[in-house]
């Protein structure tokens, strides 16, 4: 199986790094980027001797290459729609990084092109794969703490990150870009979509962002249709370090991932003092299995045809839940994740 990476940033390359590190039966066979020097780096680190069959600054030489079977997409989220569509249109299987897109008419104009195609589609949820997040998830599921009640997720950067990134127009901004893992981690905890949220957002630190008209933190509420409630928090300045963290709590217990900053780790706190913890040792560290998990399941998807257990359809979803929230912050009311978007 032959799979090519378009976009070698930080994420591009570890996708590359992981491919190579699959084994014999599977290829990274091409690498595409703009920036030369990158395309070199990751040629000469990950396939010494004949090297990758082809670096190219263009996609679109990847997408005509009948040869490759599948493509990674891991480039500026801006780009994300026109790549799937491109890759679909020539017939490849497609892993892309969230979000999809940068508004939901192209979510859409992605998703139907892979209808058309019949091609498969996984989107780079991979707190899904996270052992920890999949440990709580079967808990949730065997009944541990009893019914969902509420959804708490934090999310913080260390660093403001650059101008360049920061603007909604290449990220989708703060709400969009970070928030997206959790309300992905909220629908599939929860087992319950949500109907409604609001949000309050504010520039607090990173001033920069002013002039692209973004915040640093926000603070966004959900109502799932089961009636349970939810909170997500997110932040570009944790200067203390990395913190991802996800609390569900419920009629009998709750289940917390990740509260100590840097960790892994897993709890379950019970009426009866039955308590378990899983401390494990940032970034890449914290969730390199999940990310090493979701590309090893997306090559199991495609060399046996079948679906991917988070595809399209989630990646509409969680844009659907960001689009209305950024919505909710930016007017100050509530927003229905049914209404027509303006955003």
């Amino acid at each position: 199986m032959k799979i090519a990476v378009v976009g070698l940033g930080r994420m591009g390359r570890f996708y590359a790094q992981t491919i190579a590190a699959l084994g014999p039966t599977i290829q990274l066979a091409a690498v595409a980027d703009p920036d030369p020097v990158a395309r070199a780096a990751v040629a000469k680190e990950l396939l010494p001797g004949p090297g990758v069959a082809l670096a190219t600054g263009e996609p679109g030489d990847i997408f005509t290459r009948g040869d490759i079977d599948a493509v990674i997409i891991a480039t500026p989220t801006s780009t994300h729609a026109e790549l799937v569509v491109a890759a679909a249109q020539t017939g490849k299987a497609i892993f892309c990084e969230k979000p999809l897109a940068l508004s939901l008419e192209q979510t859409h104009a992605a998703l139907a092109a892979v209808e058309r195609a019949g091609v498969l589609l996984q989107i780079g949820f991979m707190r899904r794969f996270d052992p920890a997040y999949q440990q709580a998830r079967a808990l949730i599921d065997a009944g541990r703490i009893g019914r969902p009640i509420t959804f708490k997720a934090v999310g913080r950067d260390p660093n403001c990150p650059p101008l360049e990134y920061a603007n909604p127009a290449h990220s989708g901004g703060l709400v969009v870009d970070m928030g997206i893992h959790d309300f992905d981690l909220a629908r599939w905890l929860m087992s319950s979509e949500v109907e409604r949220v609001s949000a309050e957002g504010a520039l607090c630190v990173c001033d920069h962002f002013a002039s692209v008209g973004d915040i640093d933190n926000a603070v966004i509420n959900l109502r799932f249709t089961s009636g349970a409630l939810g909170n997500v928090e997110v932040s570009r300045n944790a200067r203390y370090g990395y913190d991802v963290w996800t609390e569900v709590l419920g009629s009998e217990g709750t289940v917390v991932v990740g509260r100590t900053a840097g960790s892994g780790g897993i709890q379950v706190l019970l009426p009866a003092g039955d308590h378990q913890s899983d401390d494990t040792p940032h970034f890449v560290r914290r969730f390199g299995t999940a990310y090493r998990a979701e590309i090893e399941h997306f090559v199991e998807c495609v060399q046996h045809q079948r679906p991917p257990s988070v595809g399209g359809a989630d990646a509409l979803a969680a844009f659907e839940i960001a689009l209305a929230a950024t919505r909710s912050w930016q007017t100050g009311q509530p927003v229905t994740v049914s209404e027509p978007a303006r955003v």
